[in-house]
């Protein structure tokens, strides 16, 4: 039986087969996110589509440290009141959230955009490594934070990181401690051991 027999509309088939393309959501559930929409009012599906186009349209990446933001400059590089001389360098946006989740954390960040991974074809020149180090070469940054995931992808991408800022001698290279488990991802840290993490981070020794 083909898909367009499944369904009595192809319109509605259509939206399943879009909402299915997004992360963790099968067809079945696609179907029951598409079937709540066709029971709200027209203007509440409108004002969600709005909503997304004008995310898509809209959103930036800071200038400074590549985070979603609204501005050219981000709410938290343009905090003065945020240490500037501590950057925490993470893969992603959610980092960024997790660790301020925590309120452990008062400096400033550094989105990389993924780690290290041949298998997935992403190498170096694909991060934001290269402003990583225009950073630190500007002579504010005294500490870089390596909050990577402790996945061998990570430990990867954070040595690769430490041989490039090696150079800057007065640069403080530290790591986030073990308290988040070997494999496991940033993001989905509990905040306690995640700010225990970064509270107690240690120097980085390239080894």
């Amino acid at each position: 039986m083909n898909n367009y027999q499944q369904y009595p509309s192809r319109l509605l088939e259509n939206a399943v087969s879009q909402f299915s393309r997004l992360p963790g959501i099968g067809r079945k559930t696609a179907l029951r996110l598409v079937l709540h929409l066709l029971r709200q009012e027209t203007a509440d599906v409108e004002q969600l589509a709005s909503a997304l186009t004008t995310m898509k349209r809209e959103v930036k990446r800071c200038r400074v440290c590549h985070n979603i933001s609204d501005q050219e400059v981000c709410p938290i590089c343009s905090d003065q009141r945020r240490d500037q001389t501590t950057v925490c360098v993470v893969e992603n946006i959610q980092d960024v959230m997790a660790i301020e989740n925590t309120q452990q954390y008062h400096g400033l960040y550094h989105v990389l955009g993924g780690v290290i991974s041949p298998m997935d074809g992403i190498g170096p020149n694909d991060l934001e490594i290269g402003s990583l180090v225009e950073r630190v070469g500007e002579g504010s940054v005294q500490e870089v934070i390596l909050a990577l995931s402790p996945t061998m992808e990570g430990d990867t991408t954070n040595f690769f990181i430490y041989r490039k800022l090696a150079p800057f001698t007065e640069l403080r290279i530290s790591v986030i401690a073990r308290g988040v488990s070997v494999g496991d991802e940033l993001e989905y840290a509990d905040e306690v051991t995640l700010g225990r993490s970064i509270l107690n981070r240690t120097k980085f020794e390239g080894s």
